[in-house]
This record gives C-alpha cells, sequence and structure tokens, in this order.
C-alpha cells in the first residue's frame, strides 16, 4: 500500500462525496482506486455502511471506503451548509444519495452548486430516478431487484422468486455511476463543456443488465422463466453434482463446444441425435441432456472431472467456497486479494484494484478512514460563503 499518487490517472480530481451506502461507495471507490481525492462528507453519525457489521467489525465500511478521506459536517446546519459550500469550488465532482428533493431540501439544489463552481458533476443517485411518478418513492435495491424483473427469473422453476444475497442493483449502478462521472467530466475537461448533473438510478442499470427480455416478449410474448442454473439461451449449461459432493460448472454456448461436451462425457453419437444436434434441439429436450452430463458428473470427485474436461479443452470448472477462492493460485499469482494494513484490525483481505491498466494502473494507497479524520479540509473560516 502507497501514498503516492504518482501516475494515478485521476490525480487532481477532488470527488465530494455525500452518498451513502452502497451504490455510491462503489462508484466513488473506482474513481479513489485511480487517484481521485474523495472525501466523504459524513453526518456526525457517519456512513450508514459504518453499521453494516460481521462479529463487530465494519469490514464493509473498510473495503470499500479505502483510498478515501472523511468530513463530518450536518447539513441540517446553517453553519456546515456554507463549509460544504465552501468546498464546492474546489472539487470536480459531488456524489449524493439522499431521497429524491432532499439536496433542494438543504438549499443545494444543483442550481445553488453550479452557481459555486459551474463546471461541476454533480451525481445524484436514487432508486428510481429524480424525474417520474415513483420518484418519492424508498429507493433501495432490493425493490429495484423485484421490480426490474430479476427476482422473478432468478431461481428455479419449483421455487420462489430469488432476491440476490448482495447489493447487486447497488453495485451495478456504482460501476455504472463511475463510467457516468468519468463522460461528463472528459465534456468539462476536454471539450471545454459546463458541469451537468447526472441522473444514476438503481433501476435502468439493473435492467440494462437483464438481457433483451423486453425485446424477447414484444416479439415473442414470452416471459423470462426460472431456469435455475440453465439458460433460455444455450445448452447444456448447468451446475452438476460430483461424487464427493462437490460442485462443477459446465457450459455449451456454441455448437463445437456442446459437441465437445458430448464426446467428453461418452456419448458423441448424441452430437448426431436429432435432440441434441442443434442448439434449439438442446434446449428442448434439456432434461435427457442434463441426465446424460450429470451421470458421468456424478461418477467422479470433482478434481478428477476437472482433469477430464481440461484435458479435452471443455469449458468446465469449479463452485468454489470463499476460502478456496482465497487459497486459489491463480488468485493468489495475479494478486486478485491483498491484504491491506489496518490499525485496528492489522489487515483487511479485499479485493484488489480493477480493471487493469498496463500504463497507469490504480493503487490502494490508504485504509478507511475515521469520522472526521480530514477535517483539516474544511473551511477555517465561518463567514457565510456567497457565490
Amino acid at each position: 500500500m502507497s501514498a503516492s499518487n504518482e501516475r494515478l490517472p485521476l490525480a487532481g480530481v477532488r470527488v465530494l462525496d455525500l452518498s451513502r451506502l452502497m451504490a455510491g461507495n462503489m462508484l466513488t471507490l473506482q474513481l479513489a482506486d485511480f487517484g481521485a481525492e474523495v472525501i466523504k462528507v459524513e453526518s456526525p453519525r457517519g456512513d450508514t455502511l459504518r453499521d453494516w457489521k460481521n462479529d463487530g467489525k465494519s469490514l464493509w465500511w473498510k473495503v470499500y471506503a479505502r483510498n478515501k478521506k472523511s468530513v463530518c459536517l450536518d447539513l441540517k446546519q446553517p453553519s456546515d451548509r456554507e463549509k460544504l459550500l465552501a468546498l464546492v469550488p474546489t472539487a470536480q465532482v459531488l456524489v449524493e444519495s439522499f431521497k429524491t428533493g432532499a439536496l433542494e431540501g438543504f438549499g443545494l439544489g444543483a442550481d445553488v452548486l453550479h452557481a459555486a463552481n459551474p463546471a461541476l458533476v454533480i451525481v445524484r443517485i436514487s432508486g428510481w430516478g429524480q424525474t417520474g411518478p415513483y420518484a418519492q418513492r424508498p429507493g433501495f435495491g432490493t425493490l429495484v431487484e423485484a421490480f426490474s424483473g430479476f427476482a422473478e427469473k432468478n431461481g428455479f422453476a419449483d421455487k420462489p422468486p430469488a432476491l440476490p444475497n448482495l447489493g447487486l442493483a447497488d453495485m451495478i449502478a456504482g460501476l455504472t455511476g463511475a463510467f457516468a462521472t468519468l463522460t461528463a467530466l472528459r465534456e468539462v475537461e476536454v471539450r471545454g463543456g459546463k458541469g451537468q448533473v447526472v441522473d444514476l438510478s438503481l433501476l435502468e442499470p439493473m435492467i440494462g443488465v437483464l438481457g433483451p427480455d423486453a425485446a424477447i416478449f414484444q416479439h415473442t410474448g414470452h416471459r423470462p422463466q426460472r431456469m435455475g442454473n440453465r439458460v433460455e439461451s444455450a445448452a447444456p449449461r448447468n451446475a452438476y453434482l460430483c461424487s464427493d459432493g462437490k460442485w462443477l460448472v459446465l457450459s455449451g454456448s456454441t455448437q463445437r463446444m456442446a459437441e465437445k461436451i458430448l464426446d467428453a462425457v461418452g456419448a458423441p453419437e448424441l452430437a448426431r441425435d436429432a435432440r441434441f444436434a442443434t442448439n434449439a434441439a438442446r434446449l428442448e429436450n434439456v432434461d435427457a441432456l442434463d441426465r446424460v452430463i450429470g451421470d458421468f458428473v456424478r461418477s467422479r470427485p470433482l478434481a478428477e472431472n476437472l482433469a477430464h474436461f481440461a484435458a479435452r479443452q471443455v469449458t468446465a470448472g469449479p463452485i468454489l467456497t470463499v476460502d478456496e477462492l482465497i487459497g486459489d493460485p491463480h488468485v493468489k499469482a495475479r494478486e486478485t486479494l491483498v491484504d491491506v494494513k489496518d490499525a485496528q484490525l492489522g489487515s483487511i483481505l479485499m479485493h484488489n484494484v480493477f480493471p487493469r491498466l498496463s500504463g497507469t494502473p490504480g493503487r490502494i494507497r490508504t485504509p478507511s478512514p475515521t469520522i472526521g479524520e480530514h477535517q483539516n479540509l474544511l473551511p477555517k473560516s465561518e463567514k457565510p460563503y456567497t457565490p
């Protein structure tokens, strides 16, 4: 872990992060990892992410607040709002995730912020967007994951709709928001344009990654079905139980790979069987196809299955537990997970910076801050700010 900003591509970009929980913290983490100075503007209680604890440890915060600074401001107090406004001209980006309209309630709407800094990129994160009939609804990711259609198509046919057991909508929005922020910054920095508002809902990126479900329904009348580990687009594709109780996943997304799989499970003749000769036929007869593959996989332990399929260049792999992931040689060789020094816990194992840039890679430079650790960044004067 290095404190140096040398050659980091976003060095010199200051971000005021007024967001809470996951979407905003993922967004600003991406910027911070590549050198942006991200200042968390926290209430006296701190970012709610600090309260998500495992065995009393704020591990969520420690992972997603790395490379960031913290100042404490109570935006209900006029003097603290003035301090924030005094910081605005020094920043290029401001990120917030209050309920729609709350920023205006503080007297800090986009018009006020742009009066203080016309080049400011303002990213407004909400569940449903800043406009529309649902704009004022609560916007937690769980509601979006249900509304978007994800839960309805996720899970097994004989089970209820399944929500993800992670903040999927928030994380997708955060990554999308980082892209949107840099797009808006390019308009200012490269084209000489003005700052603008990025209206980032959790809903729209979530819908965007679900595939062409709307188009399929429009042209076929078919709704997505819960298919467990299968997909509607290609077969075979499933998770198969091995003789030692471990699981193997296998995917035949192309015709050539499907033929390789049939050959590898000792049934090359099925590639010429009308039931399995084409992708459409395999999808129609997927239960029979999975029985053939499942019987083969079930007769061997995972390691033997992996070696067998690897020798035949078949797209198969293991389902790993987190401890297996941590110990995996590929993960270790690429330093996909790294230990970051921490004053309270000694070290925190967390994901490394991604994606990887060959010339100006990002770096983990500092651990997560305590509340108000960088209060010295605030203006000293109590004199009201006037744009």
